[in-house]
């Protein structure tokens, strides 16, 4: 028997060992087979049984809780406006700039590292800054108007905030708001309405953003202090309607910028009777009683009921500036 008879042993027993593996490799790939159609069939019973499950429960839920897919569309359709750029959805941000600028937090990654920062964030500030002035530097004589946000159209003072604007508007006077809801709305809507300039001047807020429909020149800004330097800078007088935080805020700046003799002596006219009334007897009663402020300071607010009182103590206020 030489070495190439194919009925030699040891080819023979690699032969049956090589059937042997085959078969065994088989049997495996069949038993894999068998499991994995044994898992999909699984699976897809799970899943029907889930689907059913989640649509029983589904139904058995309140009809105001059903709300939840909705309202978390409904945000994802949010609107975020930072300068030039709009984000929606999750790329909302949770910090403004102005929190981002004045927290805490921008030490934790050491001194150099907020340096670096703040160094950049002069730059953005400079150039909102310059923004800001290159957008209202032709805007002409203005009055700014503040009030609430959360003003609605049917309120008696939106009402008035129209009124007042119109008639100022009528007088050449350009209208500055801050460009949101409310009070702002509705002076910018007398102003637009009127013909004449109506301006919104919009600050990034995580729960206020845009600027509203009737503002015909409108600049967004990131930072609040640039946004008052322009309420102030191109302004002859200020009308503050009834309002929150934010309206005592920019009447106590008007005030305080008046006092220290920053600004000319431009008039301040709260309008609302009732409403401004014991905020003035306590400046009168305790801040004059108690000697930190001059009696004199008073002087520089004036109370107004009616529209056509407001429009009638800014205009005799502007004469004032230029007679004197």
């Amino acid at each position: 028997m030489t070495k190439h008879d194919s009925t030699h042993p040891l080819r023979e027993q690699k032969e049956l060992q090589r059937e042997s593996g085959t078969q065994r490799e088989s049997g495996t790939l069949q038993r894999v087979d068998a499991q994995e159609a044994n898992r999909t069939e699984h699976a897809k019973e799970w899943q029907a049984e889930f689907q059913t499950e989640r649509q029983t429960a589904w139904q058995a839920v309140p009809q105001a809780e059903h709300q939840t897919e909705q309202q978390l569309q409904t945000e994802q359709q949010k609107e975020y406006q930072t300068g030039p750029r709009i984000l929606r959805g999750t790329h909302i941000p949770e910090n403004t700039f102005d929190s981002q600028l004045l927290s805490p937090k921008l030490q934790r990654d050491g001194v150099q590292q907020a340096r670096i920062s703040d160094s950049w964030r002069i730059m953005r500030i400079q150039a909102e800054i310059f923004e800001g002035f290159d957008a209202m530097q032709t805007l002409g004589p203005a009055i700014s108007m503040f009030g609430s946000a959360r003003t609605q159209p049917d309120e008696k003072y939106y009402q008035i905030a129209t009124e007042i604007a119109a008639a100022l508007a009528k007088r050449d006077f350009a209208i500055i708001t801050g460009g949101g809801p409310g009070i702002m709305e509705a002076a910018n809507k007398g102003a637009a309405e009127a013909g004449g300039t109506s301006v919104g001047l919009s600050i990034e807020l995580p729960f206020e953003q845009g600027i509203n429909e009737y503002a015909n020149l409108g600049v967004n800004f990131r930072y609040f202090f640039v946004r008052k330097l322009m309420f102030v800078k191109y302004a002859l007088g200020f009308v503050v309607l009834p309002g929150g935080f934010g309206t005592l805020d920019e009447l106590f700046e008007a005030v305080t910028l008046v006092q220290t003799h920053k600004i000319s002596s431009f008039p301040i006219v709260l309008v609302g009777e009732k409403y401004w009334r014991g905020l003035y007897e306590w400046l009168r009663d305790t801040l004059v009683q108690e000697a930190k402020i001059h009696p004199a300071d008073l002087e520089m607010i004036q109370i107004v009921d009616t529209a056509e009182d407001a429009v009638a103590a800014v205009t005799a206020g502007v004469n004032r500036l230029f007679t004197a």
